[in-house]
């Protein structure tokens, strides 16, 4: 038999998560049987959908969600023979039993000299997420103006690329002057630090007095009203995060944005990547093309150790992380 370490959620998030949230454990892991696999983690994703997620998708003493980079170790499934790498919803362990349901095998072709990790990131659910934001919900095109928010992170900074290349004026907000170099690097046309700018409204009037035709919003919380006071007429919003509302005690209320989305009349739509599920083969490998043409670039922000992994998660919901934030086992 095989032990694995596993990261339980010992009790539910009250406010931001602590270290007293999380329980490290021992589990016995059985020999596979007949169609199984058993896998070792590689890399391990820490993403802000899991402290929201957390509260209506688990229950105290369940091992935490995520997503990991695993390494088929035995195998008695044809389709997933040892030594090959999958990405699978394991959550916060190291080894697994899997039947291969939900297993996605790494790209036949992935190049030599790019990690494995990039599958958590700009090849994983941050560069699907950005892509359908920017396509299906917000159809971005050419020549028009796209504001972007928590721009310097896993989604954002794929997606102010994305909308690079489809030749869109891109500006982007992010919490640290170093994180406004990186978008600086991307090609970002305007980038401020909202933390220190004296006004959100006048940054954003500086960074495009004619306002934004498109909207990626990553961050919610009242900062959303000024961004949606700046729409053109008949801008669009793709809601996609909320990050600054997610450690909230109680639920956050107004402001109300409706005379704002009527006098603009704006469209406005939440959006989860796995609604296009269907084309994630498709959508993976244009942006594998786009980064083997140099058009997209990936910084991330590795945490060696699983045990590591309550401190890296945490501290990617403080703004700790440029890029992808990943732990290396």
């Amino acid at each position: 038999m095989v032990q694995s370490k596993t990261w339980i959620l010992s009790k539910h998030f009250d406010g931001f998560p602590k270290d007293s949230n999380f329980e490290l454990k021992l589990e016995e892991i059985p020999e596979p049987k007949d169609g199984e696999v058993l896998l070792e983690a590689v890399f391990l994703s820490v993403d802000p959908y899991m402290r929201p997620f957390s509260r209506v998708r688990m229950k105290e003493g369940d091992v935490m969600i995520g997503t990991q980079v695993a390494k088929v170790t035995q195998s008695k499934n044809p389709a997933f023979p040892v030594g090959s790498h999958v990405v699978g919803h394991c959550g916060w362990r190291t080894h697994t039993v899997s039947d291969g349901t939900a297993l996605v095998p790494i790209m036949s072709d992935w190049p030599h000299d790019i990690s494995l990790s990039l599958a958590l990131g700009v090849f994983g659910l941050p560069g699907l997420t950005a892509v359908y934001g920017i396509e299906e919900v917000l159809g971005l095109q050419k020549g028009e103006t796209l504001l972007v928010n928590a721009a310097a992170g896993a989604v954002g900074s794929v997606v102010g690329q994305i909308a690079k290349i489809k030749g869109c004026k891109v500006v982007g907000s992010a919490g640290t002057d170093a994180k406004v170099a990186f978008l600086k690097e991307l090609g970002f046309d305007e980038a401020f630090n909202y933390k220190t700018v004296r006004s959100l409204e006048e940054a954003l009037k500086k960074a495009s007095p004619e306002g934004y035709d498109c909207f990626f919003e990553n961050v919610g919380g009242p900062s959303s009203d000024v961004a949606l006071q700046q729409m053109k007429n008949f801008g669009r919003i793709a809601v996609c995060g909320s990050i600054s509302t997610y450690n909230d005690s109680t639920t956050q209320t107004g402001p109300y944005h409706h005379l704002t989305m009527i006098f603009k009349q704006l469209k406005m739509e939440g959006f989860i990547q796995s609604r296009w599920e269907h084309k994630h083969p498709e959508t993976l490998n244009r942006l594998m093309a786009w980064m083997k043409e140099g058009k997209l670039k990936s910084r991330e922000h590795i945490t060696k150790g699983f045990e590591n992994m309550p401190t890296a998660f945490m501290g990617m919901l403080q703004g700790q992380n440029i890029g992808k934030a990943v732990i290396a086992v």
